[in-house]
């Protein structure tokens, strides 16, 4: 070995980046280890591309990166099989950072967020540098792959770097980092094994962990999204479903892909058979896994929309760095093309899925109201979702489409009719379906916690406007009754002003109203405001009442025939009851409980007593 040792300086900007890099990015130093492993890996495969016009840069048979601790020498030592470096690769790759731009680096790292920090070191080029975060002494000793030389590289990271001729058996590259007091954790084998599953489990190039000269394997070594679907099975999939999302059911789909040409990578993604033990409306984000070439890079990438988010899996690409920001993330195009093409590919299964009624129902019952979000949320995406959709229904026991409910509307009908409410039992029976039951006119029953929003945004399907039976203007008149028109008692118009008269503060109407059957009121949302449901979300959330409601009452029912016979001064009384009524039957409370309670209790009295 030579005793001439080479000292160079960095230079006085890249001492100011050193600097940065070993105390800005201290709390998120792990990221170290990702890097090491990161480089030793590219370079196996730079050397077994090359090993291709060369047989002298042929890999030996054990080839892999080593990742050894020592304790009694507070040492760590990554070790690699790659294409090493000769003298000048070493002096240009790990001497002159400055290259990557030092000053943007700079103003980058002061201007980021914490969180966003760790990202920034492979944007700017300085992997190898977070090194200096867990090490206060790095030494580099590499040879070329077909060199017989090798040459070693150290720093303290205080602004200079030493070089000097050395030795190595073999090609390839060691570094050696002498870790500072504060750095025990990564002296022990199951933190280091916990790191290289972490951020490295799935890359092709063997990584093992060597402790009393004995090597344990600590990735798995193998892509499975990367390996063409004929050569896995069905019990692979599996088990690789259970590791990435920690389930412990089978998928109820696996989407597994290739995407080439323009844009380059590859899928394995599954819809799981069971909903999560953790509500899935309290998590807003996809948490779908981006790795690039292999590596780990986030599980944050918000790789499929809000309403994907059940969907779990990952996304390997080539296309972008190793590292990315937060904010590069956003912005890249080729990421922005990859979630388009993602997104589309799980509808377009989904799609084909709904096609199996019976087979759908599983997942629409676990993931439907997510999926319903789409509407609302994805202006582009709307029209794909819609045909996805299923509801429950007051004419059929099974779940059904939108274009299902189409193709059974009656001659003349112009809409499609929902009803929205908290209680699904409670909706089957409802007033609100009575005239629409009499008529024979279907209306879908909605009862998930986002259906008092997405019918808006939608607002038709197959050119037919979405309608809630409980805004006001809904014109029946055209549909046959059953139970025939309704003729009011004589009275009728009288009770009808008086009621007005004795509801003006709570109600915006009375009016007598051909659709009910069985009922003696119903309540409606004026015509042009929300329908009733948002009403109360909106009195729920202390956002006003949206609107007074407007009072039908059903002149054919015995109740009301009764009170048009009543002297009008009786009618003021009885008119704050059949509000309470009206309220009661859509799901509310009275506006008095106890004072409705007393009006009960009085009526039942005076039934037994007569």
């Amino acid at each position: 070995m030579s005793e001439t040792v080479e000292r160079h300086e960095f230079g006085a900007e890249v001492g100011r980046l050193l600097d940065l890099v070993v105390h800005a990015l201290y709390s998120d130093r792990e990221i170290f280890l990702r890097e090491l492993v990161a480089n030793a890996a590219d370079a196996m495969d730079r050397r077994r591309f090359e090993a291709l016009t060369s047989a002298a840069s042929a890999l030996p048979p054990d080839a892999k990166v080593r990742i050894a601790p020592d304790k009694a020498a507070r040492t760590l030592t990554v070790s690699d099989a790659g294409i090493g470096m000769s003298k000048e690769d070493l002096a240009q790759n790990l001497g002159t950072i400055a290259r990557s731009g030092t000053r943007a680096f700079s103003q980058s790292l002061d201007a980021a967020k914490a969180e966003d920090r760790p990202s920034l070191i492979g944007q700017f080029g300085v992997g190898f540098y977070s090194a200096f975060m867990v090490a206060d002494r790095v030494s580099v000793t590499s040879r070329r792959a077909g060199a017989d030389e090798a040459w070693t590289w150290g720093s303290d990271g205080q602004g200079s770097y030493t070089l000097e001729a050395s030795e190595r058996p073999e090609p390839g590259t060691t570094i050696v980092l002498h870790l500072k007091a504060d750095a025990d954790e990564y002296l022990e084998t199951y933190r280091l094994d916990h790191l290289v599953r972490k951020w490295a489990d799935f890359i092709t190039v063997p990584i093992a962990i060597v402790q009393d000269g004995k090597e344990e394997s600590a990735n798995q070594g193998t892509a499975l999204w990367r390996k063409p679907k004929s050569e896995i099975t069905p019990e692979q999939y599996e088990e690789f479903y259970r590791s990435v999302g920690m389930n412990f059911d089978k998928p109820w789909a696996t989407l597994h892909w290739r995407a080439e040409g323009q844009l380059e990578f590859s899928a394995l993604l599954f819809v799981p058979g069971m909903k999560p033990f953790q509500p899935i409306e309290n998590e807003r984000q996809s948490k779908v896994r981006l790795h690039v070439r292999r590596m780990f890079i986030t599980d944050e990438a918000e790789l499929l929309p809000t309403w994907l988010r059940f969907v779990q899996g990952v996304v390997d690409t080539e296309d972008l760095p190793l590292n990315v920001s937060r904010e590069m993330l956003q912005s890249t195009p080729a990421l922005a093309r990859i979630r388009r093409a993602v997104t589309g590919r799980v509808l377009s299964e989904l799609t084909t899925r709904a096609k199996d009624a019976e087979g759908f129902q599983g997942f629409w019952e676990n993931f439907g109201p997510v999926l319903k979000e789409g509407i609302y949320e994805d202006h582009e995406r709307r029209a794909e979702i819609a045909p996805v959709l299923r509801f429950r229904s007051s004419a059929v026991d099974s779940w059904t489409g939108l274009s299902d409910y189409v193709a059974r509307m009656k001659d003349g009908q112009e809409a499609i009719y929902y009803l929205v409410s908290d209680d699904a039992e409670a909706l089957k029976a409802s007033p609100q379906l009575e005239g629409f039951r009499d008529r024979g006119l279907e209306v879908l029953l909605l009862s998930d916690h986002v259906d008092a929003f997405w019918p808006e945004s939608l607002s038709r399907f197959e050119d037919k406007p979405l309608r809630s039976i409980t805004q006001g203007g809904l014109d029946l008149s055209k549909f046959a009754s059953e139970a025939g028109e309704a003729e009011g008692p004589e009275g009728i118009d009288a009770l009808v002003a008086a009621i007005k008269a004795a509801l003006a503060d709570e109600v915006s109407d009375v009016r007598v109203t051909d659709r009910l059957v069985g009922s003696a009121v119903v309540l409606s949302a004026g015509t042009g405001g929300p329908d009733l449901q948002m009403q109360r979300l909106l009195r729920r959330a202390g956002r006003g009442a949206g609107g007074r409601p407007v009072l039908e009452i059903n002149p054919r029912h015995p109740l009301i025939r009764a009170l048009a016979e009543r002297p009008e001064s009786e009618v003021p009384a009885a008119a704050g009851t059949l509000l309470d009524l009206a309220r009661i039957q859509d799901g509310d409370s009275p506006r008095d409980p106890a004072a409705f309670a007393k009006v009960v209790a009085a009526a039942l009295a005076g039934t037994r007593n007569s």
